[in-house]
């Protein structure tokens, strides 16, 4: 887990992916939720990044899961990257997009700001299925509270370089261009004052967690 050290300051960052957002095929500190927890450092913010993304995750293991690691972490900010392995097997956009709405109305009822981050998949699934896929970002992202990362692959999609031999996973030189797409979105959220650190309110209590995952 990235983070692990625990500071009364800091607040969470969850992302819950797929194999795109647990560093498949590379280094793991190469990935792009990597270099995400090492910008929000750099650049002094006071979050910490739990990656809780496991390869081939589907919408559904990731709803299945939501609960559990919204109570564990108690997250000021989730980012949810999936629905790549949904549209590879063909599962019905319908229950992508309800496990989509579950996992945005959970983290709102938990205080969390939730980064949805689109994603599309080839046009030989069929024109009619992947452009019903593609608009259940569009679509999940009109409702209040979501915040859209268009597209997780934008800029280097078409280009074969950028992918390992699979032709699916992007390469160690990719993962900087994802993190800029979803930093585009994902910045200005960083930037807004938590609520238990406005003016003339005090400080939380140190809070000591031996969580590692």
């Amino acid at each position: 887990m990235l983070g692990s050290a625990v500071h009364a300051e800091e607040r969470v960052l969850i992302v819950l992916g797929d194999s795109l957002s647990a560093a498949y095929g590379i280094p793991v500190d190469r990935g792009w939720v990597n270099l995400l927890d090492q910008r929000i450092r750099t650049q002094g913010h006071k979050y910490r990044v739990v990656n809780a993304s496991i390869g081939g995750e589907t919408s559904q293991g990731g709803v299945t899961r939501f609960a559990g690691l919204l109570e564990r972490h108690n997250p000021a900010i989730v980012v949810v990257e999936l629905g790549a392995n949904d549209g590879l097997r063909g599962y019905p956009s319908s229950i992508f997009a309800r496990n989509l709405v579950a996992m945005a109305d959970m983290a709102s009822s938990a205080g969390a700001r939730f980064v949805l981050v689109g994603i599309q998949i080839p046009v030989n699934y069929g024109a009619a299925y992947t452009q019903e896929f593609n608009h259940v970002f569009a679509n999940v992202a009109n409702r209040d509270d979501v915040n859209l990362v268009p597209f997780l692959l934008e800029g280097f999609a078409e280009q074969l370089d950028f992918f390992q031999s699979d032709g699916i996973h992007p390469t160690v030189e990719a993962q900087p261009i994802m993190l800029d797409n979803v930093w585009e979105v994902l910045a200005p959220l960083l930037e807004e004052q938590p609520p238990d650190q406005l003016p003339d309110q005090p400080p939380n209590q140190p809070v000591i967690s031996s969580e590692s995952g």
